[in-house]
């Protein structure tokens, strides 16, 4: 899997380094646009398998699609702001709306043929099997 920067949250300033304030104001600032959504990602993994778990609240899952192409794992859809007119007058919209993608590097490991994937009450999860021929096996030292 490839690495992804980890931004700590609601972490007290007093405990942060200046360095990390400084990358994640700039780095906020540069990715942040009103119309964007990005969805939270765990992955984890097993002596067998890594399971990946997309939170996607308020999607239906013919918006969301999962590719697997050369070795990267790619997941994208839009989540849509429903623009009812129904007499409401919004006072705050805190919710994120927008198209999004999230690519992971997998490792050589996996069997591509067991990926499935799985979209209940808002958690998309894909289950990636490890491929028995290509993991790794410890050698003993004699």
């Amino acid at each position: 899997m490839a690495l992804v920067n980890y931004t700590r949250p609601n972490v007290d300033l007093h405990s942060k380094r200046f360095s990390d304030i400084l990358d994640e104001f700039f780095n906020e600032s540069l990715n942040y646009r009103n119309d964007s959504f990005m969805p939270s990602v765990d992955i984890s993994e097993t002596e067998n398998q890594f399971d990946v778990s997309v939170s996607l609240p308020g999607m239906n899952k013919e918006d969301i699609n999962v590719d697997l192409d050369n070795g990267h794992l790619t997941i994208s859809g839009e989540r849509k702001l429903e623009n009812e007119e129904n007499g409401k007058n919004f006072h705050r919209v805190e919710s994120s709306y927008g198209s999004f993608s999230r690519s992971f590097q997998l490792p050589d490991s996996i069997d591509e043929e067991s990926i499935t994937a799985k979209y209940e009450n808002g958690i998309l999860n894909i289950t990636i099997a490890k491929s028995e021929e290509k993991v790794k096996k410890k050698i003993e030292i004699s």
